[in-house]
């Protein structure tokens, strides 16, 4: 069985607006249904569990409506932490379950079809997989007294999601307190001791944070 995990918590404050990111519109509709459409383009048979805050819920809700969504999905609650969240959205899959899921950042829509393809892929030949692009810029890595010097960016990737792992796998990793070092999930599957693969991204994979990811987004929309 494979499944879906969408985190959309945000609230809007880089765009400068009362509307939480996630569902500010691009080709006439919220950013977070063009994220799900994705997944359900690469399988239709997925099971899409979306985390939201709860007091996001009702308004998504009357989103759906407007916009006569209706992809299937289940909703989890949104926590304080993407860890909380995370392990919300995982306790609706029912325990014993066998196979993959994957975690995404619901203001992603741009994912390819292809990059969804080799993460799933990958994760079921290894356990762990996410995808990642070459980082283009110089980079300098900054130490605590202010001192900076440069280091080579060949030896570094920018990662995206989603990021897809075995549910059993994954489960036991969030059983374990959190800690800072949890950046991502990925970051807890390596607490947990597991090794991270790493597959080709998509350089439309923006996460849509800030006004100007937003005037990309329509241009990629379009």
């Amino acid at each position: 069985m494979k499944y879906i995990i969408i985190v959309a918590g945000g609230k809007g404050l880089r765009m400068g607006n009362d509307i939480p990111k996630q569902f500010l519109p691009i080709g006439g509709k919220p950013i977070l249904m063009h994220t799900i459409e994705r997944f359900c383009a690469y399988d239709k048979d997925i099971k899409v569990i979306l985390v939201l805050p709860k007091a996001q819920q009702d308004y998504w809700k009357t989103l759906c409506e407007q916009h006569q969504f209706t992809e299937p999905h289940e909703i989890a609650d949104g926590g304080e932490t993407r860890f909380e969240s995370s392990k919300n959205g995982l306790a609706l899959i029912p325990e014993g379950e066998d196979g993959l899921v994957g975690i995404h950042d619901g203001v992603r829509p741009f994912v390819s079809i292809d990059t969804i393809t080799r993460c799933y892929d990958e994760a079921q030949r290894t356990c762990a997989a996410l995808p990642v692009m070459p980082v283009n810029e110089t980079l300098r890595q900054v130490a605590q007294n202010g001192t900076s010097k440069t280091v080579q960016r060949s030896e570094f990737r920018s990662v995206q999601t989603p990021q897809v792992f075995n549910i059993m796998m994954l489960k036991m990793a969030y059983a374990q307190p959190f800690n800072e070092g949890f950046t991502d999930d990925a970051s807890v599957m390596e607490s947990f001791g597991c090794k991270i693969s790493m597959v080709e991204g998509n350089a439309e994979n923006i996460k849509i944070t800030s006004p100007f990811d937003l005037k990309i987004a329509e241009m990629l929309i379009g």
